[in-house]
């Protein structure tokens, strides 16, 4: 059965970001998935996940200056010794969270770069991070993203991302793929994942247009669960869109059996601190 996690940064964005771990809890979720924790304790996110019975299971790398519209650093060769102080910070988050995996923001390409200098420096620093993971357990997922919502992103399709992963050389590297960007740039997601599927550790969906829950666009989602299921993936599937209305009022596409039935037959809701700050970790979307 295919296993579907909430992305707290972008589901129940209706509540203070550590509230959303309760909401996601009570409408059933097993798991959640976050952009960039690093806003908020460690601690803190660490004992809602234990209160609530969830497991975290994405998490991704520090990516720059968001508000300045940075989008990741790791192919930009003057951040290179930022990018890799961000290594050391995340992996400390992933062991404080309990996450396995951590997914890499290339970067936007500044206008007139060196391209072959550019990913001289994605494939060095996704190759020192990848064995820095190593060492600690960990796993690297590099996501393509699309250029319409953010101009200029350097790795923008599935056989860019795996030429780049096999360049890199390392076994603990592989594509998160994002439903809703490829479907942007490419289409053809059932192929996509046939093809690449032993490459991908962790799949993202959303509708398109419109980035809202699945079955409001284009996408054919239940065919898509059906080829997963076909192929055999095993990975996580990670809820990462903007919830048309409330994120409660719009989990009708999960497939049956995905959530957990004793969350939302609580007698009552669960504590909302409604005085809890929105964290810039829960501001989100990310990209």
């Amino acid at each position: 059965m295919l296993r579907f996690a909430a992305n707290v940064s972008m589901l129940f964005a209706e509540a203070p970001f550590l509230d959303r771990f309760a909401l996601a809890a009570r409408a059933g979720f097993a798991a959640v998935e976050c952009q960039f924790p690093y806003e908020v304790p460690a601690a803190e996110i660490r004992a809602r996940l234990d209160d609530h019975g969830l497991a975290m299971v994405l998490h991704n790398l520090p990516a720059g200056d968001w508000t300045a519209g940075e989008r990741g650093l790791a192919c930009l060769p003057d951040r290179v010794a930022e990018f890799r102080a961000g290594v050391s910070r995340a992996i400390a988050h992933a062991h404080a969270l309990g996450v396995g995996q951590v997914n890499c923001l290339a970067g936007i390409a500044p206008p007139g770069a060196d391209v072959d200098a550019l990913r001289r420096t994605l494939v060095d620093n996704l190759r020192f991070t990848a064995r820095a993971f190593a060492a600690e357990g960990l796993k690297l997922l590099v996501e393509p993203i699309n250029t319409f919502d953010i101009p200029g992103f350097f790795v923008n399709r599935t056989a860019q991302c795996v030429a780049l992963l096999d360049d890199v050389g390392e076994p603990n590297v592989f594509v998160q793929y994002d439903a809703y960007h490829m479907q942007r740039m490419e289409g053809e997601l059932a192929g996509t994942l046939a093809r690449h599927l032993p490459r991908i550790a962790h799949v993202q969906v959303a509708d398109n247009p419109g980035r809202h829950e699945p079955g409001t666009g284009e996408i054919r989602f239940e065919f898509l669960f059906a080829e997963l299921e076909r192929l055999g993936y095993d990975g996580w599937i990670g809820c990462e869109y903007r919830p048309a209305g409330r994120t409660d009022a719009g989990l009708g596409w999960l497939p049956a059996g995905a959530l957990r039935p004793r969350w939302r037959q609580a007698a009552k809701p669960p504590s909302i601190s409604r005085s809890a700050p929105v964290t810039k970790a829960a501001s989100g979307p990310a990209r």
